[in-house]
């Protein structure tokens, strides 16, 4: 049996990646260990998986001032051990990191004890983190073509992000009869993110007597944005969050509108769904989310609509020219070998997991 260490997090874009590989490295057979840090985020995600989960001290390498970093560094010290001690007792043939600071102990660790490492990289250009992770590095993995100039000559791979296979198995006679939707007018499913996106809500209900006369519209707008004058209007559907159901609504949209984070736009790669991307603005982010969608626009995936240039009337704009031309778009998302990441990156890992376990056992 082979053993993989999977690490990542302070995120859930660091997390849910590795959840997504999951199923397919279990049907292969692989012994799996995951290492985050002691109390992040990704501790329940992972243990909800029922995989062994081992945590280790972490801090975060700031480009800033901040008091945390004199002590920090002592932090990743000791992490730094605990995955050296680590190493010893799982003895894996493969770690896969998604990033985040936690990983560079594991990564560092894993070059200590010559176990080859396969990084993934989301955004457009590579993280600190990542960075300093890629010289230990076997391959790197990415999301975008622009993106392999910033990555190690001979160790870039573009991959896409790995989803959850769950995303594909949606319904869209469940999710007509979850949202009461006509079965003879196309859907635009709006995202904003777990926490909603103010600017493009606000966009959506300024257009949405227009909106309502083309489309029917489903709207996740975040936790504490619903509007309840609008809850009875026929052909708008709101809600907060959604995650078990996320895949039949998906199923039942004809094009989204979403914001431009690297896992999210890949989802919407790997699922063929034209989309309107509404980037943060840079001043919101350290403007990865502009890159990425500049990226995806570039191939043909997805239209942009910067958020300053953001009203009612561009949206309704922007919506009808991509339906219109939502053929187009699919083609281009078809033709991508973006679009089939698990496998790519599995393919990856069993090589260097297998040319690991026939040098040990020599």
């Amino acid at each position: 049996m082979k053993r993989i260490i999977l690490t990542g997090g302070g995120t859930a874009g660091h997390v849910t990646p590795n959840i997504a590989l999951l199923p397919r490295l279990r049907s292969a057979g692989y012994e799996i260990s995951y290492i985050g840090s002691e109390q992040g985020m990704e501790k329940q995600l992972i243990e909800a998986q029922g995989i062994p989960y081992y945590g280790i001290s972490s801090g975060k390498l700031r480009r800033y001032f901040d008091l945390k970093n004199f002590t920090d560094p002592f932090r990743v010290l000791k992490g730094c051990g605990q995955a050296l001690q680590l190493m010893k007792e799982l003895k894996p043939d493969v770690v896969f990191s998604k990033g985040g600071f936690v990983a560079v102990p594991v990564v560092v660790a894993a070059r200590r004890r010559h176990i080859p490492v396969i990084c993934h990289e989301s955004d457009l250009t590579p993280g600190l983190a990542n960075k300093l992770s890629m010289p230990s590095a076997t391959k790197v993995c990415c999301n975008f073509p622009e993106t392999l100039q910033y990555l190690p000559r001979g160790k870039a791979v573009l991959t896409g992000c790995p989803i959850r296979q769950k995303l594909r198995e949606g319904n869209r006679e469940a999710a007509r009869e979850m949202t009461g939707f006509l079965a003879d007018k196309p859907v635009v499913l709006v995202m904003g993110g777990s926490l909603g996106a103010a600017a493009v809500n606000k966009a959506v209900r300024d257009a949405l007597d227009t909106l309502l006369k083309d489309w029917q519209i489903i709207h996740l707008c975040g936790k504490g944005k619903l509007d309840t004058s609008l809850t009875d209007i026929k052909g708008y559907i709101q809600y907060e969050y959604i995650q078990e159901e996320l895949a039949d609504l998906f199923a039942l949209s004809d094009v989204v509108i979403s914001r431009a984070g690297a896992n999210a736009i890949c989802e919407l790669l790997a699922l063929k769904k034209p989309a309107l991307l509404i980037p943060l603005p840079s001043d919101a982010s350290r403007g990865d989310q502009l890159l990425n969608a500049e990226s995806f626009a570039r191939q043909g995936f997805s239209m942009v609509l910067e958020e300053k240039a953001l009203t009612g009337e561009r949206l309704t704009g922007a919506i009808r020219e991509l339906y219109n031309n939502r053929q187009s778009y699919i083609r281009a998302m078809d033709e991508s070998p973006q679009s089939d990441a698990i496998e790519a990156i599995f393919s990856l890992l069993d090589e260097a997991a297998s040319s690991h376990s026939s040098s040990s056992s020599r």
